[in-house]
């Protein structure tokens, strides 16, 4: 089975990076429906996948491709763990 992580773009050029453990082409990830209501298209693109990976890995993947690309930064993105540090 395939493991994905993946970056979603919001019409308002938001992200949100995500992981799907079963591949699923049904599966946009977690983000709070109340914020990204509005928005009406997005763009789902695969950043990694493989499927000799762990659990474990995969995590600690997402973790990493989320702070490289600052999606839990409120100015940037929906991801909201890891918080964000300010530096």
């Amino acid at each position: 089975m395939h493991k994905v992580i993946y970056k979603i773009t919001y019409p308002n050029g938001k992200i949100y990076i995500g992981k799907d453990l079963v591949d699923s082409i049904n599966y946009f990830g977690s983000a709070d429906s109340k914020i990204i209501a509005k928005d009406f298209t997005i763009r789902k693109e695969i950043l990694f996948e493989a499927e000799n990976v762990t659990d474990r890995e995969i995590n600690q993947m997402e973790v990493e491709f989320i702070k490289q690309n600052q999606s839990n930064n409120p100015s940037i993105g929906y991801n909201q763990w890891p918080k964000f540090k300010d530096n």
